[in-house]
């Protein structure tokens, strides 16, 4: 293959990873390639990829440069491996907030949520500890049943694997009192969350520095 034609096919492999989903289908010198540009070859980046990259993540700029490549060329490769070492660390010391009563949910998001002049819908993505995974906002406005759609909801819980969600909105009025909507939308979530395997916990609604789970009233 020359030149030309592998840096064309490795950015096309780079290219389409997120739609693929897989690390088997992209090789490290593929990565190589699309960094370094021009000047790859197969045989260039496969005796770097070789050095494996535990090795790659710790070399300098002068090392890179002792392995073939232009100072610019370093650079840009050391540059990425920084950004290797630094997604590697992300977590590692994470703290998640714990959700453990409708209580820890309002405290969560009371002091995002009190004073929104429009209705926000939140959904909390927890894990099987009940730690908060990821936090999104699925619609913004008057809540009505058939603007929330579950599909959204549990979209974002497939990609995040969280075992469970509890969703969060607000009242402008200040009153966290459910409406018949507030009611509707919450059982139809937990109809699809129970066909889905991932429970809706509850639905609490934010009012002026107060708040009502759903679940504690009866509604699910």
């Amino acid at each position: 293959m020359n030149t030309k034609k592998y840096i064309t096919s490795a950015r096309e492999a780079v290219a389409t990873y997120n739609a693929i989903g897989s690390e088997a289908v992209i090789e490290l010198q593929d990565i190589f390639a699309v960094l370094i540009g021009p000047s790859s070859t197969p045989e260039f980046t496969g005796r770097l990829a070789g050095h494996g990259l535990r090795t790659l993540v710790e070399m300098t700029v002068s090392e890179f440069e002792k392995e073939g490549m232009t100072h610019n060329e370093a650079l840009k490769v050391h540059s990425g491996m920084l950004l290797a070492k630094k997604v590697r660390n992300v977590g590692k010391n994470e703290t998640r907030y714990t959700i453990r009563s409708p209580e820890d949910a309002a405290s969560y998001m009371m002091a995002e949520m009190t004073s929104l002049t429009q209705e926000h819908f939140v959904v909390l993505y927890l894990n099987v500890k009940n730690e908060v995974l990821h936090k999104k906002t699925i619609f913004i406005g008057s809540l009505n049943s058939s603007i929330v759609h579950p599909r959204e909801v549990y979209k974002e819980a497939v990609k995040h694997s969280a075992a469970s969600i509890i969703c969060v909105h607000n009242h402008p009025s200040g009153q966290p009192n459910p409406s018949t909507e507030d009611i509707e939308v919450t059982k139809r979530l937990a109809e699809a969350g129970s066909m889905m395997g991932v429970e809706l916990l509850d639905h609490v609604i934010i009012g002026n520095h107060q708040f009502i789970s759903l679940k504690e009233k009866g509604y699910m």
